[in-house]
């Protein structure tokens, strides 16, 4: 039978909830540093951790510092974030440190996701960030901080099972950031702990009220943070103008239905804003960045039956090798907004990588440059993942 560490303030009543029922799995009393990003789930996060009897260190990233994201609202680390992360640690009463990350994200995040447009393919860069900077680098601060552990608002659960922690979704499905955090390492997972992996969003809200947080009535972030306006192309643009360079529209037979102003404009199973019309709708099937074609077809040519990958990590029970090799059967998501879909780890063709996704059914919209995230016959505990290169179409592409 497994248990949680951080998982025993599921379902209580913030109204009568206990702080001290919060069990980090580390003496009370001991140093948790808490990742502090300046929105409400962080902020409840460091006032839980503090509450419960640990000693909160909070720690605030500075990513990046352009003008219009300073201000804006529905940003994530901007500059009126670091001074709501300042508030609130004033408020709960820790310490708090700001961190300049800037030349790090600039070179970890965001020239990936530039170059990944540029390729072709659809970056998540929330996911780079979690596992280039705040996984990496932030915790590798936080060890030398003193910290027992460190903790961070995101929703997902922790949960020690008879090999030691696991990863599991969040208990509140709509909150649950599984996806963005499939990288996550064992080395990393020891360390970390997510306080509200057990909780509602409505929940974390009335204890922010509860705790009465200077955010408590702060709207969560919804872009991503340094693209000002919402407007990733413009960005992108601007950092590698080539993928603004335009190009031919074409079918799965190479025919030519039009011109496009930038590969940076598209992604894999888009339909609308294509510019072209043949009677039929058409889908965006393929980017071939080099040749400057955004291939189209129809609904069915989205349908593929395996995806390659790369860089894959896996957290599950033994050796990732041997789970390919007897086909191991695992839930995948390759969108953060899909339910896990039943799938197949088998040996991959190429030489260069270990494994690949066979799908029992198959998926439309498989795009290069998203995760593929794997998952337990459960659905529920994180296995790792990948980075999508390709797939098998059901219709060849051209």
């Amino acid at each position: 039978m497994t248990t949680s560490t951080c998982n025993i303030l599921a379902d209580l009543d913030p109204a009568t909830l206990d702080p001290a029922a919060l069990d980090l799995g580390v003496p009370r009393g001991a140093r948790v540093i808490v990742a502090m990003s300046g929105g409400v789930d962080s902020s409840v996060a460091a006032a839980l951790v503090k509450a419960a009897g640990y000693d909160a260190v909070g720690v605030t990233l500075q990513l990046y510092d352009h003008g219009e994201a300073i201000q804006r609202k529905g940003a994530c680390c901007a500059g009126q974030d670091i001074q709501d992360a300042r508030n609130v640690a004033d408020r709960i009463g820790i310490p708090h440190y700001v961190l300049d990350y800037e030349d790090r994200f600039s070179q970890e995040v965001i020239d990936d996701f530039a170059d990944t447009y540029l390729a072709g393919a659809t970056p998540i860069p929330c996911v780079r960030c979690n596992e280039r900077v705040k996984f990496r680098d932030l915790l590798s601060t936080a060890r030398q901080l003193g910290g027992a552990a460190m903790a961070t608002g995101h929703y997902i659960r922790r949960v020690v099972g008879p090999a030691g922690p696991e990863l599991r979704r969040a208990a509140d499905p709509e909150k649950d950031q599984s996806y963005f955090l499939f990288s996550t390492t064992r080395e990393q997972l020891d360390f970390l702990r997510f306080p509200l992996g057990g909780l509602p969003k409505a929940a974390t809200r009335a204890l922010a009220a509860k705790f009465d947080l200077p955010v408590a009535a702060k709207p969560d972030s919804q872009d991503i943070c340094f693209v000002p306006n919402g407007d990733y192309a413009q960005v992108v643009a601007r950092m590698r103008p080539e993928a603004s360079a335009p190009g031919d529209i074409v079918t799965l037979r190479g025919e030519v239905l039009g011109r496009h102003p930038g590969v940076v404009h598209y992604t894999v199973g888009q339909r609308r804003g294509l510019g072209v019309a043949t009677g039929d709708p058409l889908y965006v099937v393929k980017i071939d960045a080099a040749r400057r074609e955004v291939v189209v077809g129809p609904r069915e040519a989205l349908r593929v039956a395996q995806i390659r990958l790369k860089d894959v990590s896996w957290i599950g029970d033994g050796d990732l090798a041997d789970a390919a090799a007897r086909e191991a059967p695992i839930g995948v998501k390759v969108r953060s907004t899909r339910p896990p879909a039943p799938a197949r780890l088998v040996r991959s063709g190429d030489p260069a990588q270990s494994v690949a996704v066979a799908l029992d059914t198959p998926e439309e919209g498989v795009s290069p440059g998203q995760a593929c995230v794997f998952y337990g016959d459960d659905g529920e505990r994180v296995l790792g993942g990948g980075w999508i290169v390709g797939a098998e179409p059901m219709i060849a592409a051209a």
